[in-house]
């Protein structure tokens, strides 16, 4: 009794895992389909291949909404090298759609961004959390710092561009390149280079 009961349930999350897949290949053909079609659309009036890869990432990821941010720009004033500063860019879908994020780019590698994957419904609040990594950005009495960060999707106006601002400051440790007084220069033989003993 045991065995058939077991070969039963065995059987039973087969199928369901046999339906599962067909659902999952059903959306991926619809989602390759859509994709066909767009970049049909974009080739047809695209000049060359540049403009192609232009047209592609300038397209909106569904039907346009409103988003507004609480802040775009954060100062965070003066750090030490070597810190890393964080924050939290909060924002809502003020529109009447979802809100979809295709990407969020900063504009160098020492800002890495985190955005939610998933759509953000009207009405509903998420968040663009922000850190920097200030090693070896800093300098004596502090290095003004500017790093931008570009929120592409289906936004009306196709993107906002977020901005983390401040100065990122070094301790002035006493190793700052300065030229000795060369004393009794000695000739080599390779290249006739003069070079110093001490």
């Amino acid at each position: 009794m045991k065995r058939i009961s077991l070969l039963a349930l065995v059987l039973i999350a087969g199928m369901l895992m046999m339906q599962s897949c067909k659902k999952d290949s059903d959306v991926k053909k619809s989602a390759r389909e859509k994709l066909h079609n767009t970049d049909k659309k974009i080739a047809g009036t695209a000049k060359n291949a540049r403009d192609v890869i232009k047209k592609k990432a300038e397209e909106p990821a569904g039907p346009l909404t409103t988003v507004e941010f609480k802040d775009k720009t954060y100062d965070f004033g003066t750090v030490m090298e070597g810190e890393y500063v964080e924050h939290d860019f909060v924002f809502k879908n003020t529109g009447n759609e979802p809100l979809i994020l295709k990407n969020v780019k900063p504009s160098c590698g020492c800002t890495v961004p985190t955005w939610p994957r998933e759509p953000i419904p009207p009405g509903k609040t998420g968040v663009i959390h922000a850190k920097f990594n200030t090693a070896r950005r800093g300098r004596p009495g502090g290095a003004p710092q500017n790093k931008h960060i570009t929120v592409t999707g289906n936004i009306k106006g196709g993107k906002v561009v977020l901005t983390l601002k401040g100065k990122v400051d070094k301790k002035d440790d006493g190793k700052a390149k300065v030229k000795k007084n060369l004393k009794s220069p000695v000739t080599t033989k390779k290249r006739g280079i003069k070079a110093v003993k001490k």
